[in-house]
């Protein structure tokens, strides 16, 4: 029987097995995670059964609800190519349950059956270049001109992930009807890929965090996701899972460095005794052990919350919002007690957690910066008032 604990046996064996072993070319020996690597990882998910936690059975998925996704991509989450070769990273995972709950059925043939398959990549375009939107979506300054034959969007954005070689980027444009999403295929000649930023995380992800413009991009009708207007309604239909995917992924790879730190101080001795023997030590074991667990309540809260109520309900809404604040802030701080437990060693990418503090620092700015997120979170508290 495939019950969700077999699924997490299955996880933790195919990362355990096939991923780490890889993990290591492309963190330490500069190997890079192009699309050819992904193909290879997601062939061997495929093979194991677990590939698809976040897609439907008809589209070779594992069909889980949320709250069965909390646990399957917290093992698939203690590697950072784990999610990668599971087929639920950014923004692929939200595209994925926002396609899956907005696109017809041509748009789902065309663009989810490929995408949940692992077939193809794809980018999703709305952060821009100041003093366009950032975290505040009112400050759109791309613009889509409907036209007899369609729309011609025309804009820039920055922090576009995955753009390198994605099949096509859901773009987020003004109109006069307000924010709207088109489909654009990343071949449309309108459609200009820029540099790919250098940003810290640059280890996890195919086809990086790029700028790219918008110049009389034409789309017929038929690129319209959901309905004109409705952009950031519709957003709101990806933004509360995606915010927990975050979550699930990330506090799996807290929990293989604190792991790891546990190892290294069990064997390596100071002043006589193992590392592990000393007060201070136990002190940062400790507080690791309450803000893993900590974590997993406040994604199990959220996680029945959208599954119970739907993920753009107004509590599926906020209980996303306070599990990416604390788990984001919860997975810096043991990371960092992961590094501080290993030394010197720590600082040194020889020793995985040194990249994987630096990889997991966007965690707390991207769906959100957690200063966002308190503010939306206290709005919230005080309308009850």
């Amino acid at each position: 029987m495939n019950t969700v604990a077999h699924v997490v046996d299955k996880t933790t064996q195919f990362i355990r097995d096939q991923v780490i072993p890889v993990e290591r070319e492309v963190v330490v020996d500069g190997r890079v995670m192009d699309d050819a690597l992904r193909l290879e990882l997601q062939k061997k998910a495929k093979e194991a059964g677990v590939f698809g936690p976040l897609s439907a059975p008809e589209y070779g998925g594992l069909g889980l609800d949320t709250r069965a996704q909390a646990r399957v991509l917290e093992a698939a989450g203690a590697s950072l190519l784990g999610p990668i070769a599971v087929n639920a990273w950014a923004p692929d995972d939200g595209n994925i349950h926002l396609l899956a709950h907005v696109a017809d059925a041509e748009q789902q043939q065309r663009y989810l059956a490929p995408l949940a398959a692992g077939e193809v990549r794809s980018a999703i375009a709305m952060t821009e270049p100041a003093p366009g939107a950032g975290s505040d979506p009112g400050m759109l300054q791309t613009v889509a001109e409907e036209t007899d034959d369609g729309w011609i969007i025309n804009g820039a954005k920055h922090f576009t992930t995955g753009a390198q070689g994605a099949a096509f980027t859901i773009c987020v444009a003004q109109t006069s009807d307000g924010p709207t999403m088109f489909l654009v295929d990343q071949d449309n000649p309108g459609l200009k890929i820029g540099r790919r930023m250098p940003t810290l995380d640059h280890s996890s992800a195919p086809g990086g965090h790029c700028e790219i413009a918008f110049v009389d991009c034409a789309v017929p009708d038929s690129a319209v996701l959901g309905a004109v207007g409705q952009g950031l309604v519709l957003a709101q239909v990806r933004l509360a899972p995606s915010r927990l995917v975050f979550c699930m992924n990330w506090l799996g790879l807290a929990v293989r460095a604190h792991q790891l730190a546990i190892e290294h101080i069990g064997t390596r001795k100071s002043f006589g005794v193992p590392i592990a023997d000393h007060g201070l030590a136990q002190g940062l074991v400790a507080d690791n052990e309450i803000d893993i667990a900590a974590a997993r309540g406040v994604i199990r809260t959220a996680a029945e919350t959208i599954d119970e109520q739907g993920p753009t309900s107004s509590q599926a809404r906020h209980d996303a919002s306070i599990a990416k604040t604390f788990v984001s802030e919860a997975v810096w701080r043991v990371l960092d007690r992961a590094v501080q437990l290993h030394g010197g060693l720590g600082v040194c990418e020889d020793y995985l957690v040194a990249r994987f503090l630096v990889e997991a620092r966007a965690f707390r700015i991207y769906e959100g910066p957690s200063e966002v997120l308190r503010w939306s979170i206290a709005r919230r508290a005080l309308r009850n008032r």
